[in-house]
């Protein structure tokens, strides 16, 4: 649907591509950017923070003295496991979710997407399988996909991911020969379905995980962001430090374009890690990790953080009405208590069509379900975000969703 997308590759080209090249496909979030754009659209497709929270003045002061004092540093190359006061930071913010980890065990990584290939690239070779939730986050499946791995759903509920269902899929496919090295999870206001898995879950998913030999990979961009400030769950990571390979990100908690993440794994893991890293990208930028433990570490974050929140949960609640509101019956979707996403399943007697042509020749822009398995399966089921449209563009853009649904 942009220009990139449209682009087909010379006969000569395609013939070297590598097998996976197939699986390097067109984000269906990204592909939709430039149609968001039009006068008049509404978009509830992408996930994106409200950068307008942000103390602009602020964040440039601390990055013009970053230059001017200390430009020769920040500007040059710089250690692959990070820069230096980054890590205690990151244990700091780890420890919000009780997690009792050292720096030795924090790989810093140019986004937490570059640490969810690092892990892959890691443990997978060709033909293993991860179990994943289903639905799950699209940008894991162009990973998973990218180093050839298969990924074997299993379905959420409101509750989160089943453990036990997670033991009879990963004790299936090692019946029928496969090898599972890893249960891929994001398990706070989960993207895409918006749904937190309870603490019970939490405690039982690593005891099956730990029991098997498998790894937890942990996404959890959110977990910072919930609408409840006063109770916060244990992260998988605090509950088995050994079983579970945490991804971090300073994304969603401070700012997208600076590209800065963690990963918190074993020592010796966390070792090979940064070997992967460094083959890739040397290292992550200097400026940025250090801008990012500048304002993170500063009295500055918190109150902005507090007010994300709050903007998050008043949209959120603006959806929620919304689709009360315009929704044909039939139609259920989830209630999120934090995070930036809601998940619809349609009325399967409803023709869904092409919906995501549907929804823009209404207007309104979105992800269709289908995006976010690995399967392909037909779409009955929509993600919408709410953390970057304004309350009266959420309203609007549900009202739009509500009558192309009708027909």
């Amino acid at each position: 649907m942009t220009g990139s997308a449209a682009v087909v590759p010379r006969p000569e080209h395609a013939a070297l591509f590598a097998r996976r090249a197939e699986e390097f496909r067109p984000s269906p979030v990204r592909a939709v950017f430039e149609i968001a754009m039009r006068p008049g659209m509404i978009s509830l497709a992408g996930g994106n923070p409200d950068m307008s929270v942000l103390p602009h003045e602020v964040v440039a002061g601390m990055t013009a003295r970053l230059l001017a004092e200390r430009g020769p540093e920040v500007l040059q190359y710089g250690s692959g496991a990070g820069v230096e006061r980054l890590p205690g930071l990151v244990v700091e913010l780890m420890g919000l979710a009780g997690a009792d980890v050292s720096p030795d065990r924090i790989q810093i990584t140019a986004g937490s997407q570059a640490g969810l290939d690092l892990v892959t690239k890691l443990f997978c070779d060709p033909g293993d399988v991860v179990v994943a939730e289903g639905p799950t986050y699209v940008g894991a499946l162009g990973v998973f996909g990218s180093y050839e791995v298969d990924v074997a759903h299993v379905d959420v509920d409101a509750d989160g991911l089943d453990p036990e269902a997670v033991a009879e899929r990963i004790d299936g496919l090692r019946a029928a020969g496969r090898t599972v090295k890893l249960v891929y999870t994001v398990p706070n206001f989960s993207n895409p379905t918006g749904v937190t898995t309870t603490e019970e879950r939490r405690r039982r998913l690593v005891e099956v995980c730990a029991e098997r030999g498998v790894l937890v990979l942990e996404d959890d961009p959110y977990g910072l962001l919930g609408f409840d400030r006063s109770h916060r769950l244990p992260s998988l990571y605090s509950l088995d430090p050994d079983t579970v390979v945490h991804l971090g990100s300073f994304s969603k908690i401070f700012s997208p374009g600076l590209r800065v993440g963690w990963i918190a794994a074993a020592p010796g893991v966390r070792a090979r890690l940064q070997i992967a890293a460094e083959a890739v990208t040397i290292h992550p930028s200097v400026l940025s990790q250090e801008l990012a433990a500048e304002y993170v570490g500063s009295a500055h974050w918190r109150p902005a953080l507090d007010r994300a929140v709050e903007l998050y949960r008043s949209r959120c609640a603006a959806m929620m009405d919304a689709l009360a509101a315009f929704m044909p019956d039939g139609v259920r979707w989830t209630r999120p208590a934090g995070g930036f996403f809601t998940w619809l399943d349609l009325d399967p007697g409803l023709d869904h069509g092409d919906l995501l042509r549907r929804g823009i020749d209404h207007g309104v822009v979105l992800v269709p379900g289908g995006a976010c398995y690995a399967d392909g399966r037909a779409s009955k089921s929509l993600r919408l975000a709410y953390s970057a449209a304004s309350e009266a563009d959420i309203t609007e853009g549900v009202r739009r969703l509500g009558g192309m649904l009708r027909g």
